[in-house]
């Protein structure tokens, strides 16, 4: 399998398992937002999401699977989530949010869990 390069998920990435690591975050104290949104089908679409959710000061590492239309935001360290501010800018970027839920986990749990349901 041939690996792409992406730094911003590799950053992200290797900050949760910093922080995991040095004990300085466990994963029960991260309230993720785990987003499922229907009308997301294309790379293009979790795009123009990923843009503007990134672009909101609360946001930290995010996951997107368009598979299973779900979107996953970590909040910065220190800071949390306004999910009716999330739910707003997908809806803004014309898609339909179903469903949002909590989860005690950070983003890297909720991706390998996803890989490993494949």
């Amino acid at each position: 399998m041939k690996h792409r390069k992406n730094p911003t998920w590799l950053a992200a990435l290797g900050a949760a398992v910093a922080l995991l690591a040095n004990g300085a975050v466990h994963a029960q104290d991260v309230a993720t937002a785990k987003i499922s949104v229907n009308g997301m089908v294309c790379a293009f679409c979790a795009q123009g999401i990923e843009k503007r959710l990134t672009a909101l000061p609360e946001s930290g590492p995010m996951y997107i699977n368009l598979s299973r239309k779900v979107v996953a935001v970590q909040p910065k360290t220190g800071m949390t989530l306004n999910v009716d501010k999330l739910k707003r800018e997908i809806q803004e970027a014309g898609y339909e949010v179903t469903a949002v839920e909590m989860v005690p986990k950070t983003v890297a749990t909720l991706r390998e869990e996803y890989r490993a349901r494949k």
